[in-house]
């Protein structure tokens, strides 16, 4: 494996290894960013029936289940099995034990 595909597979990594610990929480100690798409009537019927608050946690959740599937396609082209992450973390061990 060349370093171009080790830095690209080991930045993928800490990528996914991000998502899961965010999905994993429900802080809100993260990063906002905004603006944001969604179909205008889902905003202003949820406004409109459930609240400002209500329309919020609705939104993230959505956010969230796109970012579970997003993170799975990722994890799939990027290693493709459990085998293949974990050699490659072992790869990543070996290459942090040779920097020391």
């Amino acid at each position: 494996m060349d370093d171009e595909e080790f830095t690209s597979k080991y930045l993928n990594l800490r990528i996914l290894k991000a998502v899961q610990e965010y999905l994993k929480t429900d802080e809100n100690d993260h990063t906002a960013v905004y603006p944001i798409r969604i179909p205008d009537e889902l905003l202003y019927q949820t406004l409109r029936l459930k609240g400002a608050k209500n329309a919020d946690s609705i939104i993230h959740h959505i956010f969230k289940l796109g970012l579970s599937i997003w993170s799975e396609k990722l994890y799939n082209t990027v290693f493709g099995s459990q085998e293949s992450l974990e050699e490659f973390i072992e790869l990543v061990k070996k290459h942090n034990k040779e920097d020391d």
